[in-house]
């Protein structure tokens, strides 16, 4: 696999495990047996992309929940190769809070990069997608794919809202979860599991705990999906993970780092710079 092709499947990872997740990661951690606090007013947030040890690019997230309605939105830009290889991706989600959890009503992910660009679009009904709009349209695959049948569209959420849902956690073990996802084209499951706990270096104190919970995560394939070497390494791999580091000002986990191994090597996102504003008004930042 060629460093531009694998940059390519870290991205697409990413999409679906680290830069689409950032975001709603960004919520509440509360005990499910006790009233929830209110979700954070505001958060925006900066992480730097690395692939191999060198910087590709960064992501950029913004969230503003008012009432019981939220939009998140992400903006990855990359370039490696000296300029040869450009990509960029922008997501939006958007929906209501229902029974303490997001309900989304309306998912985009658009990217355009190396003479391709491209759009998908998922309206829901509940918990139910009830469209789904691409384009352009894929052409068939001469690489087998898993059927898409409309069960597969029951009782998922997209991958913004999928770890918005995620950060509503025990502050005990944050990593004990099972998300069901569809993104346009795949859908699978993430299983969290716990790994161990990791120091958070800070530039600038911040006055929070300076230790992360690093979670294991695996990637499960349900439909959609090529069968191909790319997704059965993809699921083997026990090596993918998210840290989601404790915000007690804030009453929530913020991701800290995410970590995919590729076949050519390493990808990772790693928090830049973290400001978050609370429903009282408070302004707690992390990194520069």
């Amino acid at each position: 696999m060629s460093l531009m092709s694998s940059t390519r499947s870290a991205v697409a990872a990413m999409s679906t495990l680290g830069l689409c997740v950032l975001g709603p990661a960004l919520s509440p951690t509360v005990a499910r047996a006790e009233p929830a606090a209110p979700w954070p007013a505001q958060v925006n947030a900066v992480y730097s992309i690395s692939f191999n040890g060198f910087d590709i690019g960064t992501f950029e997230f913004n969230s503003a929940v008012s009432g019981h309605s939220y939009v998140l939105t992400g903006d990855a830009k990359l370039s490696a190769l000296l300029g040869a290889f450009t990509w960029r991706g922008m997501t939006k989600t958007s929906g209501a809070i229902g029974r303490d959890q997001p309900r989304p009503t309306g998912y985009t992910f658009s990217f355009a990069g190396m003479g391709k660009t491209g759009s998908v679009q998922l309206g829901f009904a509940g918990e139910n997608v009830s469209n789904v709009s691409m384009q352009p349209v894929p052409p068939p695959s001469p690489t087998p794919t898993v059927p898409l049948r409309e069960p597969h569209l029951k009782g998922v959420l997209d991958p913004l809202s999928a770890v918005m849902a995620l950060s509503r956690a025990t502050a005990t073990n944050p990593c004990d979860r099972k998300l069901a996802i569809f993104d346009g084209r795949q859908r699978f499951d993430l299983l969290l599991s716990y790994k161990r706990q990791e120091h958070v270096r800070e530039t600038r104190p911040s006055g929070q705990p300076g230790v992360a919970f690093v979670c294991r995560v695996r990637y499960q394939p349900v439909a959609g999906h090529k069968i191909n070497d790319e997704t059965r390494a993809m699921a083997a791999s026990q090596d993918i993970e998210i840290s989601l580091r404790p915000v007690p000002s804030a009453n929530l986990f913020v991701p800290h780092q995410i970590v995919i191994p590729t076949g050519a090597g390493t990808a990772k996102l790693t928090a830049v710079r973290i400001q978050i504003v609370t429903p009282r008004n408070e302004q707690i930042a992390l990194g520069d």
